[in-house]
């Protein structure tokens, strides 16, 4: 087996030389990096946020003590900055401190997104530069022939160093669509974390209470 894939590797590099090679290597630590990236957003349970949902939608009706069972059967990775916020019983002071929490946990997730973000932009150039190098050495080809130029050599030439194109374009674009991906599921992460800090620290119920008092004449 090993035999068989050293004998696939030479192939590889004979066929597209050293720049295909690196790009089949990008592509490997590509495909290991979003592995891991979806097994991270999944044992974080990102996007699943129903007990915490509850919790926010209690503690802005004033039931406190149902947003925090709410907030205790959850296990996702906003659980703890949403405790923390309910513990301190709404305090504006507090606020700083939580949004200070989320946002490392958001960058937590975040990370190696920027390098998807890297190969998505650097693969289609250094297919470039792959094809650039083999029309280099196409056109050498046709120089050293002289007058009896063969069609086909030019032709395989040029078809060889177009190859390399094509791979940086087979990782760059996968790579950019599973970065779009991700990085909408953080923007939703943030959306959710903002609003749920915001209901917490500025419940409906708390605003409503004034009111209630003045009609009752406090």
């Amino acid at each position: 087996m090993i035999t068989s894939l050293q004998d696939a590797l030479s192939e590889i590099y004979a066929l597209g030389g050293p720049v295909v090679m690196l790009l089949l290597a990008v592509s490997v630590l590509t495909v290991a990096l979003v592995l891991y990236k979806v097994w991270q957003f999944h044992a974080a349970r990102v996007g699943q946020h129903h007990h915490l949902t509850l919790a926010v939608e209690a503690w802005d009706h004033g039931d406190r003590a149902q947003a925090q069972a709410e907030a205790g059967r959850s296990k996702s990775y906003l659980a703890p900055v949403l405790k923390l916020a309910l513990d301190g019983q709404g305090q504006t002071a507090q606020s700083d401190r939580a949004d200070a929490e989320a946002e490392a946990r958001f960058a937590g997730l975040e990370r190696g997104l920027g390098t998807l973000d890297l190969v998505a932009q650097l693969a289609p150039l250094l297919g470039l530069f792959g094809t650039v190098l083999g029309m280099i050495e196409a056109f050498q080809k046709l120089q050293t022939a002289g007058s009896s130029v063969d069609p086909s050599l030019l032709a395989g030439g040029i078809w060889v160093a177009l190859l390399t194109t094509a791979a940086g374009l087979a990782v760059a674009m996968p790579a950019s669509l599973l970065l779009n991906w991700l990085s909408a599921r953080m923007q939703r992460e943030r959306i959710f974390a903002n609003r749920a800090l915001r209901v917490v620290f500025a419940p409906q119920a708390a605003a409503a209470e004034p009111e209630l008092r003045v009609a009752n004449g406090g």
